[in-house]
């Protein structure tokens, strides 16, 4: 009798962006400019160490969590009076190591039954701007005092836009928010799902939960190795072929205008939260302002296209408008703050 089955096809390789951009960038300089090619690796690898310790706290801190489940206790944020939804969603937001596109599921079924949009909203604003592993990397590079500020933005903007949308709720913007159909987050998170009920702390007993954070902590130490490498390397050529009066002409300067000139380049040229740190240290050094730095980190991070499909995916199109213009909003009074105080 004949063999009708198929024989399995071999699994597709696929080329990851930032890796295949990191080896081309370093290519184009050991044949465009050689002499400068070993420079650029030093300082990279320089700048990679020094970020180690970091790295591995917020990967081993990040990866405990998944594995212990204790993601469920967000769904606390969202019981109560309205008022206080907002106000736990925009910390747990500012707070939660669990990036816009990871918490699609959980901000999916919290809308499906019924949680107010404001709450949502907060959370949503928050949650791209910082986490534990994002706290760490920027303190590392850009001080403690950037990382604590951009914390407290995070946190403010979340406020901001779910209080904003809880007194705007019955205007025609945010009337029937929800698409009919999740658009899903583009592949570019994991698609484990949460552990359910209480947090096992001890998740060292159980083999999924082991599971889950071996999976984890190469996972993010992945992502985070391929970006900040990149990143690192994209700094040395900015640092060595960018005319610092440059910078300083167009982002340098006092007043208003830098800080609402970082956050409209912010929102298009972001390219993920750890990768922009490296980037603003670089500009920093050549002249850009404090708060056109923090203005650029804030409407770049809610923008950038992981935070924006999230929101993109669920909600129609006037409210991610609504979301659009609380991350420009927030960012350049969070850069006007910033510039005062730093």
């Amino acid at each position: 009798m004949t063999d009708t089955t198929l024989t399995p096809r071999a699994p597709k390789w696929r080329i990851d962006k930032a890796w295949a951009a990191l080896v081309v960038i370093l290519a184009l300089v050991a044949v465009l400019d050689r002499a400068q090619f070993w420079p650029t690796v030093v300082f990279a690898s320089g700048a990679l160490w020094h970020t180690a310790p970091f790295i591995a706290f917020a990967v081993l801190a990040v990866a405990y969590m998944k594995a212990s489940g204790a993601e469920t206790l967000l769904a606390r944020a969202f019981e109560g009076r309205q008022a206080r939804m907002i106000v736990l969603a925009a910390l747990l937001g500012g707070l939660s190591p669990f990036c816009s596109c990871e918490v699609i599921p959980f901000i999916a079924a919290m809308l499906a039954l019924g949680a107010p949009l404001g709450a949502v909203m907060a959370f949503w604003l928050a949650s791209p701007l910082m986490d534990p592993a994002m706290f760490l990397i920027t303190s590392g590079t850009l001080g403690w005092e950037f990382a604590i500020a951009k914390t407290a933005a995070a946190v403010s903007i979340g406020l901001m836009g779910g209080f904003a949308t809880m007194m705007a709720s019955n205007s025609r913007v945010f009337a029937d928010p929800l698409r009919q159909k999740s658009q899903g987050c583009g592949g570019c998170c994991s698609s484990d799902k949460p552990f359910e009920g209480k947090p096992v702390w001890t998740f060292w007993s159980e083999g999924a939960r082991r599971e889950t954070f071996r999976k984890t902590t190469l996972d993010n130490a992945l992502f985070l190795l391929k970006w900040l490498a990149l990143a690192y390397v994209i700094e040395a050529l900015m640092l060595q072929y960018i005319p610092a009066e440059l910078v300083a002409r167009v982002l340098g300067g006092e007043g208003l205008w830098p800080i609402i000139l970082g956050a409209v380049v912010g929102a298009p040229a972001y390219l993920n939260g750890y990768a922009a740190v490296p980037l603003v240290d670089a500009l920093l050094a050549q002249g850009m302002t404090q708060g056109a730095a923090m203005s650029f980190v804030i409407a770049g991070g809610i923008s950038c296209i992981p935070a924006a499909i999230a929101v993109w995916a669920l909600v129609k199109p006037r409210v991610f408008a609504a979301y659009i213009g609380y991350a420009m909003l927030g960012a350049v009074l969070a850069g006007m703050a910033w510039q005062v105080v730093a």
